[in-house]
């Protein structure tokens, strides 16, 4: 209402409370209810007031002798005044309640333990108000509201320790309570007054938000009264984002009024106790935090320590659960799974690692209830229901993944939760229920909560990973143009070679065979051997560069990659291999070999050079023995060439496949020690591997691997 205008609207009964002639106020000028001095005093106090929350301007007495505290605030465009019956013993002194508030404060201040805080402020509260019984109790996140504290007279039921529903105070309900915290309900049982509207405002409803006398539901007050109380009173404390945190609930048997300025001091009860309680977590989560950033620090550490940062975590499991506290854990990176502790199978945590992905979920994902997000999924059921999840890439399926086990917990509610529907006169309706005595209830599927210091440990980590594989491509892409830069000056030095070496050794060659023919009659045998190992060495270098230049171009040539019929590129190469060899007795064994996905020109070289090393290596046989063939696995497919050859002494091995690497001497077997240093480079380039099994005199078996074409397209 405008406080110089006319009333827009008023309850049924105020009239009749100040004594006023008419039936009705709407429509009344406030100078026209009480003396001038009085009304002129409290429209200038009403147009001073801009804030929502009721304030305290003035108290009123009637002629009739009542008095009245006048509480007053605006909202949505007016200015409500409610007029609330004084007490009817002396009012408290703003002295007295600043003393409580003070020893109160100086009591708290000290505790430590969210508990006795609690217990101290419902005794506090009770003492002030002199309520029957006093009970607070937190939210949960599903807001179930669980009884931390209780203070009340001993022949009242103990509520202690009991939960009561989400739908014990609905949504709507929750967010009044939230913007206006202090609410008062002398009589459950008195019939609420109709609020009635001015003619010219007839049809549009006021907002009675922030009012202290706004009356509550039928279904709220049957309620209070099936828990035997006429009088309750509710004290809202909020956490430091200005959420609901739970309440303060005041019960009493029969109709009871406590002053604004006793509200007051409760409200200020809740508040401190809700700075006390956030001050308590704070300090709990700031020596979590400490915690974990030392655990977070130290697996950072292992990580710089490993060739592959990823092993930092597969290899300090114990540090990786503690970071946490879950009891198991799963590395998943790069198509491979490490488990660490107590968790599901690899197939389960690939299935979860793809549920992860098609739902969108990046970065943290964390629930207690693994089975109620995803309960189309039957391979969940044995799971673990404490997941939380971190991805290691923003581009590939990688993550880290803890678990915690069910915590298997009873609840006892204040009664039985359903509220099934009653026919009554007007029909089904639902009714609140008539007994509070705890109904104990068994709940599974869940795990102990992820707390937020935890969670924020997760994303810690995953930061830090993502940093440094961010500064690993950083290094990479430097390596990478460094490595370019390389490859041109090699190119200049290929092309130098091939320019400056190869002409001079011809050179030799050609001038050796000239002298030779130019002086026969003159030279003598030791002259001719001379000329002739001129002429063999000078051949040999060529030889060499040109292999050399070769083997640097099939590291920079590009995979011409297509479907390759195996067994007739081998037969090909045998069939070359063996054309000026028919006086040997050489017999072949070539098993059916699968197709495959290569560079077919690269795959013939690898080839050339296994089957001229089993034959150059077996010409000492009387009878010659190689056999080809393949072992299909599942990601790859092993092909190999096994001779009765000289073999070699199997601790060399490993030397095989080097440059310029060989086991036998030059005189006995020629070669210039690059073709098998080629095979391993085609086929690394291929993404496969080459190994080597040999013994003296028992010939050999030379291994190369080729992934499967599905694995390449991966």
């Amino acid at each position: 209402m405008d406080p110089a205008g006319p009333i827009r609207y008023a309850s049924q009964n105020a009239a009749a409370l100040i004594g006023y002639a008419q039936t009705r106020l709407t429509g009344v000028l406030l100078r026209d209810l009480f003396p001038e001095a009085a009304a002129r005093r409290l429209i200038e106090q009403l147009g001073s007031i801009r804030q929502p929350q009721p304030t305290f301007i003035d108290t009123l007495y009637t002629a009739s002798g009542r008095h009245f505290h006048l509480l007053a605030h605006f909202h949505d465009g007016h200015h409500i005044l409610e007029l609330e019956p004084a007490e009817s013993e002396p009012p408290v002194s703003l002295h007295l309640l600043y003393d409580l508030m003070t020893t109160f404060m100086e009591r708290l201040r000290p505790i430590s333990d969210p508990a006795e805080a609690m217990d101290l402020s419902a005794r506090e509260i009770r003492r002030i108000t002199s309520f029957d019984r006093v009970l607070i109790y937190r939210f949960d996140h599903d807001w179930n509201g669980h009884v931390l504290a209780e203070d009340g007279h001993p022949d009242m039921a103990s509520y202690n320790d009991l939960w009561f529903p989400a739908s014990d105070i609905p949504r709507q309900a929750r967010e009044l309570y939230r913007l206006n915290r202090v609410r008062l309900v002398v009589n459950a049982g008195e019939a609420p007054a109709a609020l009635l509207a001015h003619t010219a405002t007839a049809g549009q409803p006021l907002d009675l938000t922030y009012a202290s006398l706004r009356s509550l539901s039928p279904v709220h007050c049957e309620y209070l009264r099936n828990m035997g109380v006429c009088s309750s009173m509710s004290v809202s404390i909020l956490s430091r984002e200005r959420q609901l945190w739970g309440l303060i609930t005041l019960h009493h048997r029969t109709p009871r009024r406590v002053s604004y300025q006793v509200r007051a001091a409760c409200d200020f009860v809740a508040q401190s106790l809700s700075i006390h309680l956030d001050a308590l977590e704070q300090r709990q989560e700031l020596t979590e935090r400490i915690r974990v950033k030392s655990l977070t620090t130290g697996l950072l550490a292992h990580m710089a320590k490993e060739e592959r940062f990823i092993d930092g975590l597969r290899h300090n499991g114990s540090q990786l659960l503690q970071l946490v506290a879950a009891s198991g854990a799963a590395v998943f990176f790069e198509g491979t799974s490490t488990l660490i502790g107590e968790t599901p199978s690899e197939e389960v945590i690939g299935l979860l690692v793809d549920q992860l992905l098609v739902h969108g979920r990046e970065g943290i994902f964390h629930t207690e209830r693994l089975q109620e997000k995803f309960p189309h999924l039957d391979e969940f059921r044995n799971c673990p229901p404490g997941v939380l999840a971190t991805s290691l890439s923003e581009v590939h399926r990688s993550y880290v993944l803890w678990f915690r086990p069910e915590v298997i917990t009873t609840v006892k509610w204040g009664g039985d939760p359903r509220k099934p529907a009653e026919p009554d006169a007007r029909g089904m309706r639902i009714h609140p229920r008539k007994s509070f005595d705890a109904w104990k209830e068994t709940v599974r599927g869940r795990s102990r909560p992820w707390l937020a210091a935890e969670i924020e440990a997760a994303q810690d980590l995953r930061s830090a990973i993502l940093t440094i594989v961010l500064r690993k491509a950083e290094e990479m892409a430097e390596m990478s143009e460094e490595l370019q830069r390389s490859n041109r000056e090699l190119e200049a030095f290929s092309y130098s070679v091939s320019h400056d070496l190869r002409a001079p050794f011809r050179h030799i060659v050609g001038y050796a065979q000239l002298l030779r023919e130019s002086n026969a009659g003159r030279l003598d045998d030791r002259d001719q051997r001379y000329l002739e190992k001129i002429a063999d060495s000078a051949q040999f270098a060529g030889t060499l560069v040109d292999n050399l230049l070769h083997f640097s171009q099939i590291g920079r040539t590009a995979l011409r990659m297509r479907a390759v019929d195996m067994n007739l590129l081998v037969e090909e190469v045998r069939r070359d291999a063996v054309i000026n060899l028919d006086s040997r007795q050489i017999e072949w064994r070539i098993a059916p070999m699968p197709n495959v996905f290569a560079d077919p020109i690269l795959l013939r070289l690898v080839w050339q050079n296994l089957v001229e090393n089993a034959l150059k290596y077996t010409r000492a046989r009387d009878f010659t023995h190689i056999e080809i063939g393949a072992d299909l696995r599942e990601k790859e497919t092993h092909f190999f060439i096994k001779d009765n050859g000289v073999g070699f002494d199997n601790a060399y091995r490993d030397k095989l496949f080097g440059i310029f690497q060989r086991l036998h001497r030059m005189e006995d077997y020629e070669g210039t020690g690059i073709g098998l240093a080629n095979v391993r480079r085609i086929i690394a380039r291929h993404g496969g591997r080459t190994w080597a099994e040999g013994e003296i005199d028992r010939g050999a078996i030379f291994w190369f691997s080729l992934p499967n074409r599905g694995e390449l397209e991966k």
